[in-house]
């Protein structure tokens, strides 16, 4: 079965980490842009973070640049999201989707997969 998967949400305080996984199954990444997505409760979806097949091109949302770090490992067939200095605000559920590269926010099948969404909740 060809999947995405995310994992590495959870419950955090104001500040503080997490670290988010985009795994993939039946098929290798290495070749394919990848997205970061979050969608809140009555938000629009916004497009967070992307990274090039090569690892060497990112862009970032002016909302987390700076706090957050999108890399990939090839030989894992994961691509990360490193997140830092959480703030309520990002409160949401963050989804990877494989290309096409950018923070555009694009009807979803425009994008080959999702993944089901890891909820990241940021609260005292």
């Amino acid at each position: 079965q060809l999947q995405l998967v995310e994992s590495g949400g959870g419950l955090v305080q104001p500040g503080g980490s997490l670290r988010l996984s985009c795994s993939a199954s039946g098929f290798t990444l290495e070749y394919l842009a990848i997205v970061w997505f979050r969608h809140a409760p009555g938000k629009e979806r916004e497009g967070v973070s992307c990274i090039d097949s090569g690892g060497g091109v990112t862009n970032y949302a002016d909302s987390v640049k700076g706090r957050f770090t999108i890399s990939r490992d090839n030989a894992k067939n994961a691509v990360y999201l490193q997140m830092t200095s959480l703030k309520p605000e990002d409160t949401a559920v963050y989804y990877c989707a494989v290309g096409p590269w950018g923070l555009d926010v694009r009807p979803r099948d425009h994008y080959a997969y999702w993944g089901q969404g890891t909820q990241v909740t940021v609260s005292l």
